[in-house]
């Protein structure tokens, strides 16, 4: 199983020993989205939901989601995470919601794991709030597009 870092040298799961990692700010950013009905697209970009702001509620998930991360991946550190930011962004061409996070943290590993639970939580909870509405909404294209700090340097999806 080379190159996988999360097995041991007997094809074992197991979680990274990062004690020997340097301490470094570490920054990703991923983005998804959720395409929807057009019907769908205008009652939360009109914030005709009645269930409330779903892009505000989703926000808020996206964050908790990213908080939760090492709670809910198996092998994930957990981490300090000093920034989460989530932009849910209506877009009328898809039709549906556009959605980046960006987490932040200083420590031994990454936070592209976060940042990818951050878009899909909050992605997922577009897909709650909606689904009497339009329950063929479709959640995709869910990518880490930057990652940067530590000793892999700077990742930018093309």
């Amino acid at each position: 199983m080379s190159g996988l870092t999360h097995f041991d040298g007997k094809g074992d799961a197991h979680m990274v020993d990062v004690s020997e990692k340097a301490v470094t700010s570490r920054i990703a950013t991923a983005e998804g989205w959720v395409k929807m009905a057009q019907q769908t697209y205008e009652i939360i970009a009109e914030g005709r939901a009645k269930k409330g702001d779903v892009l505000g509620v989703a926000r808020l998930a996206g964050i908790m989601g990213a908080k939760k991360c090492s709670d809910l991946i198996p092998l994930c550190h957990p981490l300090p995470i000093t920034k989460v930011s989530v932009e849910l962004t209506p877009d009328a061409d898809l039709p549906g919601v556009r959605i980046e996070a960006t987490v932040k943290t200083t420590g031994q590993t990454g936070v592209e794991m976060e940042a990818l639970t951050a878009v899909n939580v909050a992605a997922l909870t577009v897909y709650d709030m909606s689904k009497a509405v339009d329950k063929e909404m479709e959640i995709g294209g869910i990518r880490v597009i930057l990652k940067d700090g530590g000793k892999s340097g700077r990742f930018e999806a093309k």
